[in-house]
C-alpha cells in the first residue's frame, strides 16, 4: 500500500477519531470509555497541538501518529492498512529529528509490543495500570539513537 506521510488538518479529525474509537471496538480487553464524538473531538485537540502526522492512501487518512515533544501518544492503522509497514514509516518520521522516544504500550497489545521492540524500543518499565485511564498493566518502552 502506498501512502503519503502529512501534518494533520482539522478536517482530519474525524477520520482518526474512527481509527482510535475503532481500536477500542476491536479488542475485548480495551475498555471503551469514550464515546465516538469524544474521542474525534480529543483527536481535534491533538491536531491543533501540532502533534499529529497522518498517513494517506489515495486520499483517505488510513493511520496516525501523535508525538508530544518526545512521546509518542497514540500510533493507530485502520485495521485494513496494518502490517504493511505504515506504522514504521510513521515511526520513522519521528525519530527523524528527534535523539530519543518514548510511548507507553498495554501488555495485553501483544502486537504493539512486538512491533515497538522490532522497531528500536526497549522496556524501561511496567505498571499495574494505576496511571492511566483504561487501568490496564503497560509497558514503557524507550527509543534512542545511535548517533
Amino acid at each position: 500500500m502506498t501512502v503519503t506521510l502529512r501534518p494533520a488538518r482539522s478536517l482530519d479529525a474525524g477520520a482518526i477519531g474512527d481509527i482510535l474509537h475503532g481500536f477500542s471496538r476491536e479488542n475485548d480487553w480495551m475498555p471503551e470509555l469514550h464515546s465516538g464524538a469524544e474521542t474525534i473531538a480529543f483527536c481535534g485537540r491533538m491536531i491543533d497541538n501540532g502533534w499529529v502526522t497522518v498517513a494517506v492512501h489515495k486520499g483517505r487518512v488510513v493511520g496516525f501518529l501523535a508525538v508530544n515533544g518526545t512521546e509518542v501518544h497514540s500510533l493507530y492503522l485502520s485495521s485494513g492498512a496494518r502490517n504493511q509497514g505504515i506504522g514504521g514509516r510513521l515511526l520513522d518520521h519521528a525519530k527523524s529529528d528527534r535523539a530519543m522516544l518514548s510511548l507507553f504500550a498495554f501488555q495485553a497489545n501483544t502486537a504493539a509490543c512486538r512491533f515497538y521492540e522490532r522497531n528500536g524500543f526497549t522496556e524501561a518499565a511496567r505498571s499495574s495500570g494505576e496511571n492511566n485511564d483504561e487501568r490496564l498493566p503497560d509497558i514503557r518502552y524507550v527509543w534512542r539513537s545511535k548517533e
